[in-house]
């Protein structure tokens, strides 16, 4: 296990990723996502990836606002995340772009 601690980590929050990790395909996690979260969860989690998405090719805020429909805040909270951040959205947008 790598030596990164979260400010998130605990009993629960790790359970809760190893039990993700054990799903299968899409369907799969279509169905579980649709039990766990509220739509709108869930359709917040996926505009802030295609925020992250837009900043990485260095969209404008205006770009991005007008595409995604976040708000400015959405917009600067997943760009400080970006820059300062726990590096998931950076380890995670590689390896989309790997794909």
């Amino acid at each position: 296990m790598s030596e990164y601690h979260s400010k998130i980590e605990s009993k629960e929050m790790t359970e809760l990723f190893e039990a993700i990790l054990l799903l299968e395909n899409i369907e799969e996690c279509y169905r579980f996502f649709e039990d766990i979260g509220t739509i709108n969860e869930l359709q917040s989690l996926a505009q802030r990836l295609e925020v992250a998405k837009m900043l990485n090719e260095k969209k404008t805020y205006i770009e991005i606002a007008e595409k995604t429909g976040a708000s400015t805040a959405t917009i600067s909270r997943v760009n400080r995340c970006l820059q300062y951040g726990a590096d998931g959205y950076n380890l995670i947008l590689k390896r989309i772009k790997e794909k």
